[in-house]
């Protein structure tokens, strides 16, 4: 089996011939979890493809543009569940890119803030439309209501999750 085909495999193979009714908690993880894992792929390719970004330089452009005063690295860190070293790194490659800017406020060189310039701004703008489109593109086969439905479902499997957690709180 090539690279290319075992990315392709549907982790729902793992339960496969499992009785009806059975195992569904792990078939229900098991097709989310495949469910992101196309979306993701695809996401990425699109990224790369039209706009020659990664989606780790997608999610954290996206926090900046939410909080267009700029943020810490460390806060980047948490809100895009990415270490402070790789943050820097993207940072770094997006400064490059004239995409975000670094400051030191009040003069202090432990504190690092990110903040995205105009041209940021303007990129992901362009990027948040046509990610918007690609989401609606790959799901246009679905009801509406169902999503609806769907996205209320797994906010109470996400909410039942949370509740059993045994580490760091997530949300």
């Amino acid at each position: 089996m090539t690279e290319s085909e075992s990315v392709n495999v549907d982790l729902e193979i793992i339960v496969q011939g499992a009785q009806e009714g059975k195992k569904l908690e792990l078939r229900l993880w098991l097709r989310m979890l495949s469910t992101t894992k196309l979306i993701s792929q695809e996401i990425r390719r699109r990224l790369r493809n039209e706009f020659g970004a990664t989606l780790p330089q997608f999610d954290l452009m996206a926090q900046l543009y939410r909080e267009r005063d700029g943020l810490r690295l460390g806060e980047l860190s948490k809100r895009t569940m990415v270490t402070n070293g790789n943050v820097t790194g993207l940072v770094e490659r997006l400064e490059t890119d004239g995409l975000v800017r670094r400051a030191t406020p009040d003069g202090d060189r432990r504190v690092t803030v990110a903040k995205l310039t105009e041209r940021g701004v303007e990129l992901f703008g362009a990027m948040a439309a046509a990610h918007e489109g690609w989401l609606r593109d790959m799901m246009a086969d679905v009801d509406p209501a169902i999503i609806t439905e769907l996205w209320q479902d797994i906010g109470e499997v996400k909410t039942s999750v949370s509740n059993h957690l045994s580490g760091n709180d997530f949300d």
